[in-house]
């Protein structure tokens, strides 16, 4: 048995939860992550068999199971494996991320169940959020089926959104590497972002925020196409800035975020302007590796790229925003000609661009192009680390 019963394994032991809900009318907030921690049963099927009245789904970015890629449009009508109708919280339009609130009137309460990743940019957070407001609109409860922070809860890295730079990779202002569960985020939204709704957390049993997800117990089910492992999860808060460059963040490879690359960029060079960099910065707990790679789909697809591949050797000390900004780093700096910021329309955002939206303002994209210290990019980002600290600590569920 997992040392750690999610919410839903919580509810589902729970007959007076469950008793509220068979009287209801109840949506789901759900991808392919939402499962039992003994057999893997999808919650739809749980909640089904536990006699929970459900009407329908509601699909996150990547659909209800996470078969379409990043920043895809998907026009989900049927569940295909429940039969049940899907609502997508993730079409071609930036009004297609929040319900509309014909979606929601109708029902008594919204379950959400949603493994996320601990990072800002990772959307499911976002949508649990955008649900909340339009719920709040309509007198419909949402409860929150918690699930652990697979990247800890007691790492906080990196800054605020700061006004102006808000989009679906940073709706709300949470620091980089938040350290919360989305039932302490759900907490956080009411209490500091001015979402009004009638909420209710069913919080994790057996889960301590110094616990990587791998001492839960519990079976790490992809969290989307590009988020295979736990591996994945740990290096992301920092090598997703690299969806901000023309650089290959190695997607459709065996080791999304951990190989980075491009076709003028040579391995040995990059890896030694990577090592260098670290040691400027004092980022520890990984090395650097010269490595050759072929994306299998968007940047340089089918094009062989030269990178590296960043090895964590020691995941507490390793501060994971600070790595990416170090490997961009060094790649403008091993190659400042070729190396671009990606200027195309991103999250349905043209302005800013993908890197401000990304790291929430100016700052970093400006130290990098005045070759300045990425020290001075983590000393202005403290205060807004520290009041998120402050904040953070008032809405904390877990010890």
């Amino acid at each position: 048995m997992p040392a750690v019963k999610t919410g839903l394994d919580v509810l589902l032991t729970s007959p007076d939860l469950l008793n509220q809900l068979k009287t209801a009318r109840v949506g789901l907030v759900c991808n392919q992550t939402a499962v039992t921690g003994e057999g893997l049963v999808h919650a739809v099927d749980a909640l089904r068999a536990a006699g929970v009245n459900l009407v329908r789904l509601f699909a996150p970015e990547h659909g209800v199971r996470a078969t379409v890629q990043d920043m895809v449009g998907l026009e989900e009508l049927t569940d295909p494996v429940s039969g049940l109708p899907v609502v997508s919280l993730y079409a071609d339009t930036v009004e297609s991320l929040k319900p509309k609130p014909e979606s929601l009137e109708d029902l008594d309460i919204v379950l959400f169940d949603i493994q996320d990743i601990g990072t800002r940019f990772y959307t499911y957070q976002a949508t649990l959020g955008f649900v909340m407001e339009v719920a709040g609109t309509v007198n419909t409860a949402v409860w929150v089926l918690d699930r652990p922070n697979p990247i800890t809860g007691t790492a906080v890295e990196g800054n605020m959104v700061t006004p102006g730079f808000e989009s679906f990779v940073g709706a709300y202002p949470i620091a980089i590497r938040h350290g919360c569960t989305v039932g302490e985020l759900a907490g956080y939204f009411q209490r500091y972002c001015g979402v009004s709704c009638d909420t209710r957390v069913v919080r994790c049993e057996g889960w301590r925020r110094s616990m990587w997800f791998e001492e839960t117990g519990l079976t790490f089910i992809f969290t989307s196409p590009n988020m295979p492992t736990v591996d994945a999860a740990t290096v992301y808060p920092g090598m997703c800035f690299v969806e901000g460059t023309n650089l290959s963040e190695g997607r459709g490879t065996t080791r999304p975020f951990h190989w980075i690359g491009a076709p003028w960029l040579q391995p040995e060079a990059l890896a030694q302007a990577c090592k260098e960099g670290a040691e400027r910065v004092g980022l520890e707990g990984v090395l650097f590796r010269p490595h050759a790679f072929l994306p299998g789909f968007q940047k340089h697809a089918r094009t062989n790229c030269g990178g590296i591949e960043a090895h964590v050797t020691d995941r507490d000390r390793l501060n994971a925003t600070l790595l990416g900004l170090v490997v961009i780093d060094a790649a403008y700096r091993v190659d400042p000609e070729n190396f671009a910021w990606r200027t195309e329309t991103y999250e349905f955002v043209s302005d800013p661009i993908a890197i401000d939206l990304l790291s929430g303002d100016v700052a970093y994209r400006s130290a990098v192009e005045a070759g300045r210290s990425l020290s001075t990019v983590l000393e202005g980002w403290e205060p807004a680390r520290q009041l998120f600290l402050e904040r953070r600590a008032q809405v904390l569920l877990y010890e």
